[in-house]
């Protein structure tokens, strides 16, 4: 059999599984009615609307200043689809895979097309998604910015994207998901990660959608020998539900992974969320934390798991919310699993309201109640983002100004 057969055969086998896998309901989070749904963006398709305004919202310059590279997708199609630096290629995940036939050793390889019907809905139904690249030994210093917008009022939107950071690379990406302010719909999000031997990745994922929104994203990541990866997700807005559990496979020996979730949870949303590290090479490192505010009638389960299964690894979980009325309620889960016997693994979690001592301080000091608030609200939320790069730092550091204010 011919390597180009080889190919067929597996793309094949893996259309089989996901159409086996078309009604399978996620293990954990609400389900969603995809009869409800469209699959055809119809006529208003490519309309912008307040795109500028959102995506800005969500840390996107649609003039591309500043940025290695921009991808632009509203709704199915890609409006915007460049970059700046011969080291990096940004291009959709359509003609990726015409152009580059190697692209399919990472096709679904960070995760399972059949882990639920959402991840079988983004190979049956797929609607796009981006190719992002650093090349072998490159240091790319500006960030690569990824918009995905959905525009068209109960469409489901069902993108893959990959992302591939190769041996020796630096590559820092900002992806700003976001819709108008008032739309019903479904986003699917698959993302595959793998970052290479020596290499490094930066990945700063906000959301900002709407309070009708079912959100689904499905995320893998493979690190390598010595490969680091650093995540931060910021949720803006409330949205109707949103299920999410990236999955890192620190694969290499000595790779490190850290990563951050802060979840503003208002309204009636739902969230379950929460960051899964898989410690197999040894002396691999992971710290998973996850700060989380709730008010109004929000529910947020926050997860965390961390399996060692290699020789030396570490990892930490550290979950923590504040909850600001009764109506709303945390779950935090925290998880650890012992598979080799030369580990150190460890947790803390702690929900509760807001310190009435720290809100007297502020008082005392000139601020008024709301502004008392917000500032506790607002170091609650700091995360350490000296180690990132100035732009994406800046960029998180505004986001959570923005939300603070908000509640």
């Amino acid at each position: 059999m011919s390597p180009g057969e080889d190919v067929k055969d597996r793309l094949r086998k893996i259309k089989e599984r996901a159409k086996d896998a078309v009604s399978k309901t996620p293990d954990v989070g609400p389900d969603v009615d995809l009869s409800k749904l469209r699959f055809e963006p119809g006529p208003e398709e490519g309309a912008t609307g307040d795109l500028a305004e959102r995506a800005s919202s969500v840390g996107i310059d649609m003039s591309g200043k500043g940025r290695a590279g921009t991808y632009v997708q509203i709704d199915y199609s890609a409006m915007v689809d460049r970059m700046t630096s011969g080291n990096v290629e940004v291009m959709s995940i359509s003609r990726a895979i015409d152009t580059y036939d190697w692209l399919t050793d990472y096709y679904w390889r960070a995760m399972d097309v059949d882990v639920d019907k959402f991840a079988a809905l983004a190979e049956l139904r797929g609607s796009g998604g981006y190719f992002i690249r650093a090349r072998r030994g490159a240091k790319v210093e500006l960030p690569v910015q990824a918009c995905l917008y959905l525009r068209t009022p109960n469409l489901a939107q069902n993108v893959h994207n990959i992302v591939v950071v190769e041996e020796g690379a630096e590559l820092h990406v900002i992806t700003g998901c976001a819709s108008p302010v008032t739309i019903e719909g479904l986003h699917v999000g698959v993302s595959e990660l793998y970052v290479k031997r020596d290499a490094s990745l930066t990945f700063t994922m906000i959301h900002g959608w709407s309070n009708e929104m079912d959100v689904r994203p499905r995320t893998g990541v493979v690190l390598e020998e010595n490969a680091s990866f650093k995540s931060v997700y910021v949720n803006l807005n409330p949205v109707k539900s949103l299920q999410s559990a990236p999955v890192v496979y620190l694969n290499g020996p000595n790779s490190k992974a850290s990563l951050i979730s802060i979840i503003a949870a208002s309204d009636r949303s739902y969230f379950d969320v929460g960051n899964t590290a898989y410690l197999r090479g040894r002396g691999s490192r992971a710290e998973i934390t996850s700060k989380v505010v709730a008010k109004d009638e929000a529910r947020v389960i926050s997860r965390g798991s961390i399996v060692g299964e290699g020789e030396g690894v570490k990892g930490h979980l550290d979950c923590r919310g504040i909850i600001l009325n009764p109506a709303a309620t945390i779950l935090a889960i925290p998880q650890l699993e012992a598979k080799a016997k030369d580990l150190e693994l460890s947790h803390e979690a702690a929900v509760g309201k807001i310190a009435e001592e720290e809100i007297y301080y502020l008082l005392a000091r000139g601020f008024d109640e709301e502004e008392a608030v917000s500032t506790v609200i607002r170091g609650f939320m700091d995360v350490d983002v000296k180690d990132f790069p100035p732009a994406l730092a800046a960029q998180v550091e505004k986001t959570l100004d923005i939300i603070a204010k908000s509640l």
